[in-house]
């Protein structure tokens, strides 16, 4: 499972051309499943994303996470960061889980996610055509892989 997580002021998703939904400050997380993915997978990554200390404090200082800062979540699925780009010019998806298996752990991550935060958290629609906008605070730009735990 791969997270890439940006730490926004604003961001909104709009759905199929029509619904938009938007968060406040917070972080926009666009979030990979792959075949090999499992429910430790998530339980892991959503404790990192909320947990991550990228926020800055009154010091200047990035040492508050998501949590501290009672900060919103955007969660925008996204197969295309499961893309293996060794071979040639035109990405493979192979890696990427199908909707039998991705559904149900998207779906975890989400609940999860709102479990730990007393904030908003919103989510693109799974398998939709989507529009994020944001605006990148800092930038702040982070990606993280479960099955790489660094």
């Amino acid at each position: 499972m791969r997270v890439v997580i940006q730490r926004v002021q604003k961001a909104d998703v709009t759905i199929n051309g029509q619904e938009k939904r938007a968060i406040g400050q917070g972080l926009v997380v666009l979030l990979g499943i792959e075949s090999a993915d499992d429910k430790t997978d998530v339980e892991w990554l959503v404790n990192k994303v909320v947990n991550l200390r990228i926020f800055n404090d009154a010091a200047g200082v990035m040492n508050l996470s998501l949590l501290d800062i009672k900060g919103a979540l955007m969660v925008v699925s996204q197969f295309t960061l499961m893309a293996a780009t060794k071979k040639g010019n035109r990405p493979s998806y192979i890696r990427a889980a199908n909707h039998e298996h991705a559904v149900p752990l998207y779906n975890y991550f989400l609940s999860l996610a709102q479990q730990q935060m007393d904030s908003k958290v919103i989510s693109g629609t799974f398998a939709a055509d989507m529009q994020v906008a944001l605006i990148n605070d800092g930038p702040v730009t982070i990606q993280i892989d479960s099955k790489n735990r660094e």
